[in-house]
Order: C-alpha cells, then sequence, then structure tokens
C-alpha cells in the first residue's frame, strides 16, 4: 500500500468552494482502479492549508493510472483552480516497527 501526501494550498478566501468542488471531485478518484481510502483535512493553524492523503494499492495506480486517465482532466478541471502555489505531492511506504 502507498499512501499519497499532499498539502493544498487554497487561494485565502475560496475555501468553501474549494470544498464544495472537493465533494464533487471525490468520486471521480474512488471510481479508480487500485484506490483504497483517502482523507482530507483542514489545518487549525494555517486554515488555507489542507491535507489530502490518498492510499493506493500500488504507486503506479495513482501515477500512471489516475493521472493517465481521462477522469484526472475532470479532477483537474474541478480542483487545481484553488492552488496557490501547485501542491507537491509525495508517496509515502509504510515502514514496519517492532512492538516494543
Amino acid at each position: 500500500m502507498i499512501t499519497e501526501h499532499a498539502l493544498l494550498p487554497v487561494i485565502p478566501g475560496r475555501e468553501e468552494q474549494f470544498e464544495a468542488a472537493f465533494r464533487q471531485a471525490r468520486p471521480i478518484i474512488a471510481s479508480m482502479p487500485g484506490f483504497m481510502s483517502l482523507s482530507l483535512s483542514r489545518s487549525i493553524e494555517s486554515p488555507g492549508t489542507y491535507l489530502l492523503l490518498v492510499e493506493w494499492e500500488k504507486l503506479e495506480d495513482h501515477t500512471l493510472g489516475f493521472r493517465g486517465s481521462p477522469e484526472y482532466q475532470q479532477w483537474r478541471t474541478l480542483l487545481h483552480r484553488f492552488y496557490e502555489p501547485f501542491p507537491t505531492v509525495e508517496h509515502f511506504e509504510r515502514v514496519s516497527l517492532p512492538n516494543h
């Protein structure tokens, strides 16, 4: 499993519009092969910053599958106009640690 992590800097004053657009966009990403789960959180200290966490079965489900799909173009149309600057996206793998 891979976790996609993105801090989304939403243009000040557009937070409500962004959240409404995100509600429309969520089913797009949720329908993609390899999608497992998604959470969107809003920063308490910086209310214009959102944390997006998406779990994918494997990296390519996001980087090739979703980003290379026609559905991604719909996602972009709905959401990318709200970001300033454009977010950095990183991918994480879970680290196994002993239980002590």
